[in-house]
Order: structure tokens, then sequence, then C-alpha cells
């Protein structure tokens, strides 16, 4: 992910994002960070970049054209978003970051003295942000924090992929409480149930302080929580039949737009995709207006909405599918053991020669993001297997010569396992006509929902 940050003061980033976790990432090449110096883009002789404001008033304002210049030598005229970092913007959540780490791409720009001139923002920036409600010399250190926060939801970044996901703000909870040796300090004991060795004891004890947590210091998230807890319950009342909002929430991705009884509109920010799950036409219809219509993907399970969502929001419908969920708690068998994750050093051009269910760039973007994963004979790739964007299994491709042995099953087995260790709920979606996945499917314990599901999309389906 490239991240460019247009300042006055450019030093100031590349010095603080050169350091620990974000410095491993930058030599690794998972994340790419390009200060830029507005001051370089000056037609100024002297180099000044700013001017008195018109009207009066105290301070400089950073004028138009060098900010303008900048941004476009560094966007090429490329349509990239771009945050500027002010006060006066939305606050930046633990939420936000997520959406904007599904971004390729991010240009931040930082104001200084008394701002910058308001017809070059209104041409470039995309979003307005703030890390809170106070006033500092410039927009650098926000700009860092965010870049921060951002990054760590990076595929890659962290050592740990469960990391990013059990930290503060998870699923609208703060985090629990943490405790490391000696187990007893100033006459204080590690808690009873830490040392257990019984995860179901440790998590339970772990959910109950967050929500505790929560409801002391944050109780505006806990009313999220509440309410999203709510939303799943009613899901959970037809499981198979909503398994992918479900597996959504669970990971904590999805976030709920509107809700009346059974019928549920979210949308996943990451990819721009909006799940809805229905059981009455005239409420789902009711809760449509929520969807902005600038979303990329449609998923849903009431075909009726078809013409309506097709109409509303200019999407070609896709044929329908059926849906395989994996409902166990347990791991599937995995016999065939040469399974490893595709990086960018393997072949990848193999896979998006094989794989013609959607673009190159989206094979690409699914291997950047840790999603795809090989099975070799030796070192020769023979197969492969992911997770879409959503979330959903599949991907699967077997050379023929592979076909009849266990190299099928058990790829699609080892990417439902890691599905199922993400804590959330692992289904397939599979063409109606497509005879072998569905019986691979039912050979791997999944259970298929009685409603077929259909895609409203731009494009070329993912």
């Amino acid at each position: 992910m490239k991240f460019s940050v247009l300042t006055l003061f450019p030093e100031m980033i590349e010095q603080g994002l050169n350091t620990s976790i974000l410095k491993r990432a930058r030599e690794n090449g998972l994340i790419e960070i390009n200060p830029v110096n507005i001051r370089d883009y000056t037609t100024d002789k002297h180099g000044r970049v700013d001017d008195y404001t018109y009207g009066g008033g105290a301070g400089m304002l950073i004028q138009a054209q060098p900010v303008y210049d900048a941004w476009k030598a560094v966007t090429e005229g490329r349509k990239v978003r771009t945050v500027y970092v002010t006060p006066q913007g939305s606050v930046f959540t633990q939420e936000k970051a997520r959406e904007l780490a599904g971004e390729e791409e991010l240009v931040f720009l930082c104001g200084h003295y008394e701002g910058i001139d308001e017809r070059v923002l209104e041409e470039v920036v995309t979003d307005y942000l703030s890390i809170g409600d106070y006033i500092l010399t410039g927009g650098e250190l926000a700009s860092m924090v965010m870049i921060d926060s951002i990054s760590r939801l990076v595929p890659g970044v962290l050592h740990n992929e469960e990391s990013a996901e059990t930290e503060s703000f998870y699923k609208d909870l703060l985090e629990y409480p943490q405790y490391s040796r000696p187990e007893i300090w100033h006459d204080k004991a590690v808690p009873a149930e830490l040392l257990t060795g019984n995860h179901k004891i440790i998590n339970a004890w772990r959910l109950e302080q967050s929500i505790a947590r929560t409801g002391k210091y944050r109780p505006d998230l806990l009313a999220k929580y509440r309410e999203r807890e709510r939303v799943l319950n009613l899901l959970y009342r037809r499981k198979k039949e909503n398994a992918y909002l479900i597996d959504a929430m669970e990971r904590g991705t999805a976030d709920v737009l509107a809700c009346e009884g059974e019928n549920v509109v979210a949308i996943q920010r990451s990819c721009n995709q909006v799940m809805i799950c229905a059981v009455d036409y005239d409420a789902a219809v009711k809760l449509l207006s929520a969807i902005p219509g600038e979303v990329r993907l449609v998923l849903h399970n009431m075909e009726a909405l078809n013409p309506v969502l097709s109409d509303m929001l200019g999407l070609k419908v896709s044929e329908p599918y059926r849906q395989g969920v994996y409902t166990l708690k347990v791991s599937a068998p995995v016999p065939y053991k040469n399974i490893r994750q595709v990086t960018l050093r393997d072949d990848v051009e193999y896979i998006k020669e094989h794989y013609d269910h959607g673009s190159p760039e989206y094979v690409q973007s699914q291997v950047e993001a840790g999603n795809v994963y090989a099975a070799f004979d030796g070192e020769r790739m023979i197969a492969f297997a992911g997770m879409h964007a959503d979330g959903s299994v599949g991907m699967l491709y077997v050379e023929e010569e592979y076909r009849r042995g266990n190299v099928g099953i058990s790829l699609a087995a080892y990417v439902m396992n890691l599905a199922l260790q993400r804590g959330g709920l692992p289904y397939a979606h599979t063409a109606l006509d497509n005879e072998a996945s569905l019986r691979l499917q039912e050979k791997l314990g999944m259970y298929f929902a009685k409603e077929n599901v259909y895609w409203l999309y731009r494009g070329k389906e993912d």
C-alpha cells in the first residue's frame, strides 16, 4: 500500500514513520511512504508557498497552486483518495482505518498556518479527517497517527495475523486488561481465570472485562456493540441462509446500515460491498434507501429484489449461486500436506492464467492480501484456492491430472479452516451447474442454504 504525504516538513514524516513495525513493513515492501515537499512545487522565486488571506485576519494561508501541482505530480491525474487532515473533519476511527486500509493508495494533505486555500481543497480532497477536537501546529502528527493505524491493517504488516483484530476497538469493545510475570506484584495477583489454561474460561473472562471496561469509559461504543449483538442474534435464526453476513459481522468487517425485524442491510466498506439478508419483500425494499449510491457490489438472498436493486443502483445481476455453509466448530482434515500461502515471489501469473472468474487485477489484489494458497508437487504449483474479498471460500483450481486425488478437497479444507480460525462462519458460493464443486463442498461437511444468493455488480464478476 502506498502513502503519499503532501507537507512542508517531509523530514518529519520520514523520521516519524521509519521505526519499529512500520520500518520493517517498508523494508519488506508491504507499505510505501512517500513524503512530498509542497515547497518543491511553488512558482515563487523565493520559495514561498503562503500569502495573506483575503478579507483580512491573522496568519498566513497556504496557496492553492503549489498544493495542486504537488498533488497532480503524485497522482498523475488518477483518482486517488485524498485525505485533508483538519480539526474540522470527521473523527478518525478504527472503522475508518479499516475502510481506508482497503485502498491501494492514499494521499494525505497536511495544512499549516491558517490552513489551505479552499479552492484547491474543493478540487482534490475526498475525505476531511481529524484525530480529535484540539489544535496542532500542523497536520503532520495527525497524518502519522492515521498512517500508523491504517498500516497495521495491511496484510503482512503485523507478524501475528490475529493481533490487529484483538486490540482496542475490535467489534466496538475496548481491550481487556492484560498481565505478565510475575504472578504477584505489589500484592496484586493475576486474575485466577488467566491461570487456568482453559481457553473457554479465559475468553469468557476477557469478553466480560471488555464489556465492563467499554461501559465505564465508552458507553457509546457499548451501545453499538449491544446493537450489533442484537442484529447477529436475529441473523442466527436463519444461520445457513444468512451465513455471508454473519461471517462478516463476526469478523468485525461489516456495519449495519438498516434493520427491520430479520431484514438487514449492511456494508463492508473495505471492498465497497453491500450485503442484504431479507425475509420479507416489502420490509426489505423500505431498507434499500440506506444503500450508498456508489457501491460496487451487492449480495442478497431474495430473487424478487434483483430488478429493484438493478434499477436503483445501475448494477448487473448475476446468475444464482448456491450457498454452502460449514457449521462445525472443528477443523476439517487436510490429507495433502504440501500447501502454502502464495506470495508475490511465487508464480502469480499461473493463477491469473487459470482463474477466469475475476480480473487479473482482482487476483493480484487477493494474492497481495495474503488470501490465496496453493498446493505443490515438489516445487511445482498444481492447484490453488483462496478467500474472496468478502470473506467467502473459493477460487479453486486443480490441474486435471490431480483432480481424482485429495488435492482439491485438501486445499478447500485448508482455506476453510483458516476462515474458521478468523472467528467467522465459513461459506462458499457456487454456480448451480458446477456439480463438481458442489459435491466437494458436501464432502467437506458443508450444508446448503434453501435459498440461492445473487450478486449485483458493475463490471466483470469477481
